[in-house]
C-alpha cells in the first residue's frame, strides 16, 4: 500500500501544476484566416459558450496568411498548456503538406486533436446564362468545349481548388484554374460570366443563390444540406462518389496533457450539442459534428492522403 501510495503521489507532482487546475486563465484560440471568413466566424459562434463551459474568457485572434501556415505555426510553437488552441482546417492540416514545398509545421506531429467542430459541403455554382443545367451538362459542355472553359478558386492550392480538379480528374475534362484572393472576387467574375463554375462554400454562396446572380448544379458532399434540400448531391447528379467537404477541427500543441485534452474535448461537444449553436451552425448550411479525439485525427489522416493523389496527379506545387 505504501508502495503504491507513493506511486500515485510520484504522478501527481509529474502531471503538470497547470493541468491539475485546468483552466485558471484566459483560453486563446488562434484562427489562421482574417476576420469575417468561415473559419472565423464558427470560432466567434462556439467561443462564447464554450467559455461558459470552462469557466474561463475565451478570446479569437486572427493570424492570417499563407493558406493558414502562419497561424498554424504560431500555435505548434506554443507552450503545451492548453492555453493556445488552433481552429485548423482542410488546409492547414489537409492540403497545404502537399501543396507547399516547405511547411513551417507538421500536421501530424506538431499538433493534437481535439474535436472535430464542423464539416460543410462546397457548392458547384455557375452563372445564371451558362447553358449547362445540371452536373450531367456541364461535363458534356466541358468535354466539347476542351480546355476552353475556366473555373475560379480562392487561391492555388486551397479546398476549392483542388476540389474543382478531383471534379475535373473524376469528369475527365479539362479546364483553366483562375486563382483569386479569396471568395469575393472570384464570386464577382463568376457572375460577371468571365469565369463557368467555381466551388464556394454554401454560407458565403446563399445569399447570391436566393437573388438568383448565381446557380447551384449540386452539392459536393455526400449527403445533401439541410438549408438546400431539393439539391441533388454532385454524385447523385452525375459524377458518383464524389464528395468535398470543408471542415474545421479544434488542436492543441503536441505534448499538451491528456488530461487537458479531454476537457475541452467535453466542453466542446456540450457547446456543439447545445439547441441554439446546432441552429446557428445549421442556418450557414455548417453541420456541427463532435466526437472523440481520433475522430479527428481519422480526418486529418484521410484528407492528407486525399489531397495528397490529386495534387501528384495535377502536379500542383507551391514556394513560399
Amino acid at each position: 500500500m505504501l508502495a503504491f501510495g507513493l506511486l500515485v503521489l510520484d504522478l501527481a507532482i509529474a502531471l503538470p501544476a497547470n493541468a491539475q487546475h485546468y483552466p485558471n486563465q484566459t483560453l486563446k484560440i488562434v484562427v489562421p484566416f482574417v476576420a469575417g471568413g468561415g473559419v472565423d466566424v464558427v470560432a466567434r459562434i462556439i467561443a462564447p459558450n464554450l467559455s461558459e463551459e470552462l469557466g474561463q474568457p475565451v478570446i479569437i485572434e486572427n493570424r492570417g496568411g499563407a493558406g493558414g501556415m502562419i497561424g498554424a505555426a504560431a500555435v505548434a510553437q506554443a507552450p503545451p498548456d492548453g492555453y493556445t488552441l488552433l481552429v485548423g482546417t482542410g488546409s492547414t492540416h489537409g492540403t497545404n503538406s502537399s501543396v507547399y514545398s516547405h511547411l513551417p509545421y507538421d500536421p501530424v506531429r506538431d499538433f493534437t486533436p481535439i474535436v472535430l467542430i464542423s464539416s460543410s459541403p462546397l457548392l458547384l455554382i455557375v452563372p445564371p446564362p451558362l447553358p449547362a443545367k445540371s452536373v450531367g451538362e456541364l461535363i458534356a459542355l466541358a468535354r466539347n468545349k476542351r480546355g476552353e472553359l475556366s473555373f475560379g478558386s480562392y487561391g492555388t492550392g486551397s479546398i476549392n481548388h483542388l476540389g474543382a480538379e478531383l471534379f475535373n480528374s473524376m469528369a475527365k475534362i479539362e479546364a483553366n484554374h483562375v486563382p483569386y484572393r479569396g471568395s469575393a472576387p472570384a464570386l464577382t467574375d463568376l457572375m460577371a460570366g468571365r469565369l463557368h463554375y467555381m466551388f464556394d462554400g454554401v454560407s458565403t454562396s446563399l445569399g447570391y443563390l436566393q437573388a438568383g446572380t448565381i446557380r447551384a448544379l449540386g452539392v459536393a458532399g455526400a449527403h445533401r444540406s439541410p438549408v438546400l434540400p431539393d439539391q441533388p448531391t454532385i454524385s447523385e447528379a452525375g459524377l458518383p462518389g464524389y464528395d468535398t467537404m470543408v471542415w474545421f477541427g479544434l488542436f492543441a500543441p503536441a505534448g499538451t496533457p491528456k488530461s487537458i485534452i479531454l476537457r475541452v474535448n467535453s466542453a466542446t461537444n456540450s457547446v456543439l450539442a447545445s439547441p441554439r449553436i446546432k441552429e446557428a451552425l445549421e442556418k450557414l448550411g455548417i453541420d456541427p459534428v463532435g466526437g472523440s479525439p481520433g475522430v479527428l485525427a481519422s480526418k486529418v489522416q484521410s484528407e492528407l492522403q486525399k489531397w495528397a493523389a490529386v495534387v501528384r496527379e495535377k502536379n500542383i506545387r507551391l514556394d513560399q
